[in-house]
């Protein structure tokens, strides 16, 4: 018979208890900051002909500067005690380019990484039982968390709806029923609702950020490179009745043809501006942020048209009863944000803004005649004082506040308590009976008992005793290309082996968003969150 006492004590121990935590920064800190870098890959400026050219990423091990110059190895007791914030040094690989001349390759000290207690680069990971004795640590504590100002802060695990998932709901809306199709799409940290709906007339409306009110579906499948009423039935569905309901919208089109309708939905994102302005804006609104996670590039366009098109056939099948509105409490249509990925977010704004900081120093130093150096040109204070405060406030990027909260120490059930905690983004100040009940696809993963009373009641959850969260980081492009060899056609010949090709070659999708908003002039996009 099998003794489940030595089970639950090989279960038990402080590596299995948080180590969702752990292997998320560990995943961070290999894949995640060279995968921000990747995205930047250069840092323009307004020198003609002259770049930053960014390379690999090094995050070293945890030390302290002392007041005479001195670098010393840093333990977390010490930061403790000290009230000092237990970080380690980014270092980054970046060559100045000016024209054809590219300048050696050096290495700078970009900032200091706030690092999680016990991760792989934590100074007493590895360490036996009377080595962490000796340098004041509990052999018993999970780790987990970090030190910010001598402060134990942990990162709660954030619950979500699954991003770039087609979820189908009816909605009421005075006395009718609405057919609603949505998704939230999501690249590099940019989070746009996309939502597709039935009217009470029966034609498809489509609505995304940067573009006030609803537009037409036919017309924004046009826009994209459907034009034939064949093509666009086609990429709907071929099942009679849902042909019948399309052929209805194709009879109500506002446009006929591929340039009407970039016309169309030019004069609706830049009324009152020249013709060829709205047309290049309205280009720029459906590549930014049409469903932004297939692409951004206008070979990607006839994704994004098949994608809206499988959008409108759920909203038929609901209309015709073939299929039950999806439930956005079932867990498979959640997601959950790891400390790893909340600091991957995090990094991303905080890069952002020493990218425009090395931008300014280098245009600076140009004006003054002087030489263009990556060592003088790195203000390390712009990234750790952008990386620590939200850490230290819990004020996360994307308006978010309590992601990061002081780690309850009354006790280690409680401490352990803490480090397994989940949150909702759900207001608490509204009832969300349904978010809040218990559902039959939390069993196994969240514990049906332990939750606070008061407003917070279903809210705020905790892990089941036995749960395992897979933190493993795949490759979208590797799978597409071995789909592909496996004989899967592509809807798009051009994309087979292309993973996230993308026309912005020295900034981010974010920096190009906000410059891009500016110069045009407009309103912040409605529906469109920045998570990162």
């Amino acid at each position: 018979m099998l003794n489940t006492g030595v089970l639950s004590k090989a279960y038990f121990t402080r590596e299995n208890l948080v180590r969702h935590h752990v292997d998320s920064f560990n995943d961070f800190i290999d894949f995640g900051l060279q995968k921000v870098i990747d995205e930047q890959r250069t840092i323009e400026t307004d020198i003609e002909g002259t770049y930053v050219k960014l390379g690999a990423i090094r995050l070293g091990y945890p030390v302290v500067k002392e007041a005479d110059g001195a670098t010393d190895k840093l333990y977390p007791t010490e930061a403790r005690l000290r009230n000092i914030t237990y970080a380690a040094p980014l270092h980054l690989n970046m060559t100045i380019v000016t024209g054809e001349t590219e300048q050696e390759e050096k290495e700078a000290e970009i900032g200091l990484l706030p690092v999680m207690v016990l991760s792989k680069v934590c100074n007493i990971v590895g360490q036996s039982k009377e080595e962490m004795l000796e340098h004041g640590e509990d052999p018993q504590d999970p780790g987990g968390y970090f030190i910010i100002n001598g402060t134990e802060r942990v990162i709660t695990t954030l619950e979500d709806i699954a991003p770039n998932k087609i979820l189908g709901e009816l909605e009421e809306r005075y006395g009718d029923k609405i057919e609603v199709a949505k998704v939230f799409s999501q690249r590099r940290g940019y989070r746009a609702l996309v939502v597709v709906e039935r009217s009470r007339k029966s034609l498809l409306e489509v609505s995304f950020p940067s573009i006030s009110g609803k537009i037409n579906f036919v017309t924004l499948v046009r826009a994209l490179g459907l034009v034939t009423e064949a093509d666009i039935v086609n990429a709907v569905s071929d099942d009679p009745e849902i042909m019948k309901f399309m052929l209805e919208n194709l009879e109500e089109a506002e446009v006929q043809t591929h340039e009407e309708a970039i016309e169309k939905i030019g004069s609706r994102v830049a009324p009152g501006q020249a013709k060829d302005y709205q047309i290049k804006r309205a280009n720029y609104v459906i590549d930014r942020y049409l469903l932004p996670h297939l692409g951004n590039d206008e070979p990607h366009r006839i994704l994004k048209a098949r994608f809206m098109s499988r959008m409108a056939e759920k909203c038929f099948e609901l209309a015709l009863g073939r299929r039950g509105a999806d439930d956005k409490d079932h867990y498979a249509n959640k997601r959950l944000k790891l400390s790893g990925d909340l600091m991957e977010d995090l990094f991303r704004v905080s890069f952002n803004r020493l990218a425009r900081d090395i931008k300014y120093q280098l245009e600076r130093a140009n004006m003054r005649n002087r030489e263009l150096n990556v060592s003088t040109i790195v203000r390390a204070d712009v990234l750790t004082e952008r990386l620590v405060q939200p850490l230290a406030t819990g004020n996360w990027v994307g308006g978010r506040t309590g992601v990061s909260q002081l780690l309850d120490r009354t006790d280690y059930v409680s401490t352990l308590s803490h480090l397994r905690r989940v949150i909702s983004p759900l207001s608490r100040a509204q009832p969300h009976f349904e978010a809040r009940d218990l559902h039959p696809t939390q069993w196994g993963r969240i514990c049906p008992s332990e939750t606070p009373e008061g407003p917070n009641c279903g809210l705020v959850k905790n892990f089941a005793q036995l749960v395992e969260i897979s933190t493993m980081v795949s490759d979208p492009g590797k799978l597409k290309n071995m789909l592909f060899e496996m004989g899967v056609e592509p809807l798009v010949p051009s994309l087979v082996g292309a993973q996230e090709t993308t026309v912005v070659t020295y900034a981010s999708e974010l920096e190009a968003m906000e410059e891009t908003e500016e110069k045009f002039e407009a309103e912040e996009p409605a529906g469109g969150e920045f998570y990162a």
